[in-house]
């Protein structure tokens, strides 16, 4: 015990805690507000399930009404079968797609069927939440791979809910205004006012202008020069190249069902003597000189010497309700 208490100090002596913030494009961690996706759904009718589709009478209806739009008059309960399926059709337009264009679609049985595989989708409109169709939705269902035999490990496949790749088809623009006036708006995918302020350094700094200006953790307003008054996109392109020093917060992120520790930022740790098992761990910050001692120093250490995921987990949760690691904690 002697032995393995020694060398987890000395391990975190010699690992320098080195901290730094990775330089990414404005493009990879922000967007511009009025540039967004937009959801769209439908309800729809698949076909061709071989007797896995549903049981009541509610499919055998929609397809009677469908085959009267070609002059074909039939009465549902002549078509009742488990050859068919109500679903909701769901998707995401991205911005700027145009008519013409295609979308991935998700499909998902409503009702009592067993299995949509080997199904086809009827063409089925898509909605936007103000009502207007902007997507049609068509074609064969993919449900995955046949299911996996012999190990009782292996989770049974979901086939009530499927996939269609480029299943949509877009039929209407959505509307897209991402200029108020003269200046646009950038928004961070994770608000960070530390990202924030560097971000709009980084534009002052790029254009040579004080054009830009964080109005929160969020937002950071720009303003389109006289230069690029007439010729915006290209302006935005410019903005999106424009790198800048990425804040990471300290937090720490735990799967116990795989053993799996994900931390993030510059997580340092306090002085602290902790008993566990056959591991006593002595950190004191006072012997690194002026760097901190580190989650990932002592990570590190635990694993040297043995440490299992499960006892890494542990000691992590341990630690942070004593207060002495200076990270948020995310347990999965």
């Amino acid at each position: 015990m002697l032995r393995k208490t020694t060398v987890i100090i000395l391990l975190l002596v010699l690992i320098s805690a080195i901290s730094f913030s990775a330089s990414v494009r404005i493009k990879d961690f922000a967007k511009f507000r009025g540039a967004r996706d937009n959801q769209l759904f439908g309800i729809g009718l698949v076909v061709g399930l071989n007797g896995t589709g549903d049981s009541g009478t509610l499919s055998s209806s929609l397809l009677a009404n469908m085959m009267k739009n070609f002059g074909i008059a039939v009465n549902p309960n002549d078509l009742k079968s488990r050859n068919a399926a109500l679903v909701i059709v769901i998707a995401d337009i991205p911005p700027f797609y145009k008519p013409g264009m295609r979308l991935d679609v998700v499909v998902a049985s409503i009702n009592d069927a067993k299995s949509l595989r080997n199904g086809v989708l009827l063409q089925t409109p898509l909605y936007g939440a103000d009502g207007n169709i902007y997507a049609v939705a068509q074609g064969p269902i993919s449900v995955g791979g046949e299911d996996a035999k012999g190990s009782a490990s292996l989770q049974k496949r979901f086939t009530v809910v499927g996939y269609i790749p480029n299943g949509a088809l877009v039929e209407k623009e959505i509307p897209m205004n991402i200029i108020d006036g003269n200046t646009i708006t950038i928004l961070l995918d994770r608000p960070d006012f530390t990202t924030a302020a560097r971000t709009a350094t980084a534009i002052n700094t790029t254009f040579k202008a004080n054009i830009a200006k964080a109005i929160d953790g969020a937002s950071v307003r720009v303003t389109v020069p006289n230069t690029f008054a007439d010729d915006v996109i290209a302006f935005l392109a410019l903005l999106e190249e424009i790198e800048v020093p990425v804040d990471t917060p300290a937090q720490v992120v735990i799967n116990e069902r795989t053993g799996t520790v994900v931390f993030g930022g510059d997580v340092k740790i306090a002085d602290f003597v902790l008993s566990y098992g056959n591991f006593v761990i002595v950190i004191s910050n006072g012997q690194i000189g002026d760097k901190q001692a580190t989650i990932g120093n002592l990570i590190t250490a635990l694993k040297s010497v043995g440490a299992t995921p499960q006892d890494i987990i542990a000691i992590i949760q341990e630690l942070h309700k004593a207060g002495v690691i200076y990270a948020q904690l995310r347990i999965m």
